[in-house]
């Protein structure tokens, strides 16, 4: 069997051996919109649970925009040109319009980046900056949570009379789906706020994750957040299959929570699969470019697979991991090698580091199943720290897994990793 793997940019095309019980999985029901163009313009002016966007800024003197950063492939071209018209339209002057990248403790975006995320026409012609998350000086407090998180959100987005977020709604792997409230916090949040919202208190509670947004504490968490930060208006979108960009599936728009979760039905319905019981083995990737840029992006991959792979089962990740390993506190704590139920146990009562949860998550499937990694960008030395094996090639990493399995072994393929949401009833009735 011959499958192409969202790999990078180019994709990856292995052929699967016989002998084994495949099944793969794909959101297939997710057909690109014939007009997204015009999709866009009605959610813009009849939303869902708001009056029309052209309403809400009339009478405004400023807006901010928060945006997906280069990790993520939210269509803001599309998206910005049509909201920017309506917000200029409506009387907010061109200069009185902030468009923030959404960076969390991501990396800044560099200009050519910026470029490819609102469209070089965007980028020249408003302003357009980076959040910084580790300058708590850039950062408005808020108060604190009910759960007692403290909230710092960046002071530009707040200082504005309407506050826009632009995302798209895809599994995530502890808040349940991306989108809405999530380009608040994190996206604009200082890293005192970022630190406890990944910290054990949220990381280790079962229903942090993917799919899950009913009973989800950090769900909540970021509601309250997003609310206390005056969250006015948001454009989710849902993305169909295709290279090199995805195309637009579904667009959402207008009140934060009511369009969020219309979202979000959209995206279970068209997502979800499910198998009759769980597997021996899934390979699987961190959906390609720009997903899989970062081994701590690529994680998201193995975190998704973990709901369908039986105790004991095997991971196979395909994921380019162009630009190495991640951030530099990520690299620091992946290097250091401590096996992963000492690592732990370690971060159980320490003070949370920055990137601490993604090694969580990572050692949530791992001390559970066994992981096998084709990252050729992920540099040799960090090889011997994985939780699991690491391989040269894509080749040799499927040869590794095959002689693992025992004929007619149940493997599930997933060839766009986290964009499929799988359940395993069984599974999920011995979770609870």
């Amino acid at each position: 069997m011959r499958i192409d793997f969202a790999f990078g940019r180019n994709g990856l095309a292995l052929n699967l051996p016989e002998g084994f019980d495949y099944q793969v999985l794909e959101a297939r029901s997710a057909v690109p919109l014939d007009d997204p163009a015009a999709a866009i313009a009605q959610a813009l002016d009849a939303p869902i649970g708001c009056p029309p966007l052209v309403e809400m800024a009339r009478g405004k003197r400023s807006a901010a925009i928060s945006v997906c950063d280069i990790t993520r492939p939210a269509p803001n071209r599309d998206v910005l040109p049509p909201l920017l018209a309506r917000l200029e339209a409506a009387g907010i002057p061109r200069d009185g319009i902030t468009i923030l990248i959404a960076t969390g403790l991501h990396r800044p975006a560099t200009d050519e980046e910026i470029r490819e995320i609102c469209g070089a026409e965007t980028a020249a012609n408003y302003r357009v900056v980076n959040h910084h998350a580790r300058q708590i000086n850039e950062h408005r407090p808020l108060g604190t949570t009910a759960a007692g998180t403290p909230v710092y959100i960046d002071n530009r987005f707040i200082s504005a009379d309407l506050h826009i977020t632009l995302g798209f709604i895809e599994p995530h792997l502890m808040l349940g789906y991306s989108g809405g409230r999530k380009l608040v916090a994190p996206g604009l949040a200082a890293q005192e706020t970022i630190k406890v919202l990944h910290s054990p208190k949220f990381m280790r509670d079962a229903r942090a994750s993917e799919g899950s947004i009913e009973d989800n504490p950090l769900h909540r968490e970021l509601l309250e957040i997003a609310a206390m930060a005056r969250h006015d208006f948001l454009v989710d979108v849902a993305l169909g299959r295709g290279t090199p960009r995805r195309p637009i599936a579904a667009v959402f728009a207008g009140n934060p929570v009511a369009a969020h979760r219309r979202g979000v039905e959209w995206v279970s319905r068209v997502m979800l699969e499910t198998l009759d019981q769980p597997v021996d083995a899934v390979i699987t990737t961190a959906a390609g470019y720009p997903l899989d840029l970062t081994f701590y992006q690529a994680i998201k991959g193995i975190t998704a697979a973990s709901h369908i792979v039986k105790e004991g089962g095997k991971i196979l990740l395909l994921a380019s991991c162009d630009e190495g390993v991640g951030g530099p506190e990520f690299a620091r704590m992946l290097a250091e090698g401590s096996p992963d139920r000492v690592f732990m146990k370690k971060i159980e009562t320490a003070p949370v580091v920055v990137d601490q949860w993604q090694l969580e998550k990572l050692a949530l499937v791992t001390t559970r199943a066994e992981v096998l990694y084709y990252v050729p960008g992920l540099p040799r030395e960090f090889h011997s720290a994985l939780w699991g094996t690491g391989y040269a090639s894509a080749d040799e990493a499927l040869r590794a897994l095959n002689a693992m399995l025992k004929p007619g072994a149940r493997v599930a393929v997933i060839p766009e990793g986290p964009y499929v949401l799988a359940r395993a009833p069984a599974m999920a009735s011995a979770s609870r």
